[in-house]
């Protein structure tokens, strides 16, 4: 009888911290949808090729959604298989989101440079139609910038010499007509001075360090985690102990 009081509190804190998990993993489900839907241009530029990392917070999200009703359910049984099998699927989500913060950091400037690499690369072959070019008039539209570096990275590429600078770098829409476009002198005038790869990048340097302080703080909560579902089935079990 002396250990219930022990029990009971750790049966609270672990249901109220499998609800937090639970939470985080609706948070990771919403976030993957919301990128697939509102980011696909933004991340198509990213990436070299179609990346897949939006399904893969919609899998994360949701596979942490079950286990968080399953870490509850097994608190509930006071079950220590299911204790120690949540216990485990802690640890598994503690190393991958550990190895995925540490990755994003080190490798930060290697996703810069790919970033300039297909940026440019779709500067220059735009033609306003494909995929590519509807992703960097969204980019430019969005972020207010204009080319990679500034307006004269345009100059380059196989849209300019018949259509001139794409509307899409336009500050003001109704002032900004086709022939003024296609006048790099006029065009000064009418579009955005800032590149859209200073933007981008300095976006990722201000915010580097915070998503990687969430990344990492989110990570050892999964400590917590194991902990309690650790000592909850090493008691229950010491001192046979049945949930009902």
């Amino acid at each position: 009888m002396e250990t219930k009081p022990v029990i009971t509190c750790l049966k609270t804190l672990l249901i109220v911290y499998s609800f937090v998990f639970w939470i985080t993993g609706a948070i990771l489900l919403a976030v993957g949808i919301w990128g697939k839907v509102m980011l696909g241009p933004y991340i198509s530029l990213i990436a070299d090729n179609s990346t897949n990392s939006p399904y893969v917070l919609i899998g994360t999200g949701t596979v942490i959604i079950v286990f968080g009703l399953f870490g509850c359910f097994a608190t509930c049984r006071g079950s220590p298989w299911m204790l120690k099998l949540y216990a485990m699927f802690l640890s598994l989500v503690f190393l991958a989101e550990l190895v995925a913060g540490i990755s994003g950091f080190v490798f930060r400037h290697e996703i810069k440079g790919t970033f300039h690499r297909t940026y440019t690369d779709a500067v220059l072959n735009y033609n306003a139609e494909d995929e590519a070019s509807r992703a960097v008039d969204y980019l430019q539209h969005t972020l207010r910038c204009c080319g990679v570096y500034n307006y004269t990275s345009w100059f380059g590429s196989v849209y300019y010499p018949s259509n001139g600078i794409p509307a899409s770098c336009c500050f003001n829409s109704s002032d900004c007509k086709p022939e003024d476009l296609r006048n790099a002198t006029l065009a000064l005038n009418k579009v955005y001075h800032q590149g859209c790869y200073e933007r981008v990048t300095s976006f990722m340097e201000t915010n580097m360090a915070i998503i990687a302080g969430v990344t990492f703080g989110i990570a050892f909560s999964q400590l917590i985690g194991m902990l309690l579902a650790c000592c909850l089935s090493r008691i229950i079990t010491a001192n046979q102990y049945e949930m009902v």
